[in-house]
């Protein structure tokens, strides 16, 4: 069985493998309906999509109708600006076709011009806040990638209580100590403040650099069992954040499968020398 634990304030008691739903970007209905089945086998029941992830709200809208009540589900948008990020939201909800989400996202938040444009009148900030109170969101959560991203989710924080966010965390990163230091500090801050930790990129095993992509991936995700379980036990023995899981349909059976197997006992220690063993490239974004 796949752990569960309260998202944030929500009081959403959501797996800790929550699907990223990027893996839909680019597929057909019928595979993402074969992905829906599962999700539900496996009791997923949190979603992560964006208005960005290709054709991903449109999968995802047919298993509205029969399955809403199963999942807690999220979006996000890119837009800065009030208006557009609220003609975006109103396009996803016709795209996902629900009259709601639970949690919508201000996606990629770490450039400064973006950042100042969102937080200031009429920026995207303004469109948030307005949806909640329409009812056309429940919750509000900032994502980003980037070395920088610790940073600017904490300024994020300070300018609004977000109820969520979102960020890379893998074992290269956390061999930076400047990132590994904001890293700590920043989840601190959201324990302190019940802030929900989304986790993602933490089965990169390197850029594809002269590869040409084999997966669904931006990157190079890694691909035997042994390695994804060595990786997924290592993000899940971290208490109190979530697994955001890879972006490729074909690779997701293996990471629900490590999560299943899972022990509350285990400790982020007991990995260090398998991971030692797994050959990875820095990934720093």
């Amino acid at each position: 069985m796949i752990p569960k634990l309260k998202f944030g304030q929500t009081g959403h008691l959501s797996t800790r493998i929550i699907f990223g739903a990027a893996a839909l970007g680019q597929v057909t209905q019928k595979e993402a309906d074969n992905t829906l089945d599962l999700l539900l086998k496996y009791g997923i029941n949190h979603i992560d999509t964006a208005a960005s992830y290709g054709d991903a709200e449109l999968r995802i809208g047919p298993w509205m109708k029969d399955h809403r009540k199963d999942f807690f589900l999220a979006t996000k948008t890119e837009k800065r600006t009030y208006q557009e990020a609220r003609d975006e939201l109103r396009r996803s909800l016709e795209r996902l076709q629900v009259d709601f989400v639970d949690l919508w996202q201000m996606h990629f938040l770490v450039n400064e011009e973006e950042w100042q444009t969102a937080m200031s009148p009429g920026g995207a900030l303004e469109a948030f806040i307005e949806a909640r109170e329409q009812g056309l969101v429940r919750y509000l959560g900032v994502t980003g990638h980037d070395l920088q991203v610790c940073d600017f989710h904490k300024r994020s924080l300070e300018r609004f209580p977000f109820d969520s966010v979102l960020l890379p965390y893998n074992p290269q990163l956390m061999g930076e100590p400047n990132y590994a230091s904001e890293f700590e500090s920043l989840t601190a801050l959201c324990q302190e403040r019940k802030i929900a930790v989304q986790t993602i990129k933490s089965l990169s095993s390197g850029p594809w650099k002269d590869h040409k992509p084999t997966r669904a991936t931006w990157y190079k995700p890694l691909e035997r069992q042994d390695h994804i379980d060595t990786l997924v036990h290592w993000v899940l023995s971290r208490p109190n954040v979530f697994l955001n899981s890879v972006g490729d349909i074909y690779l997701l059976p293996k990471v629900l499968d490590a999560a299943s197997r899972f022990n509350e006992t285990m400790k982020q220690s007991d990995f260090e020398n398998r991971i030692s063993k797994i050959n990875i490239v820095p990934l720093f974004m």
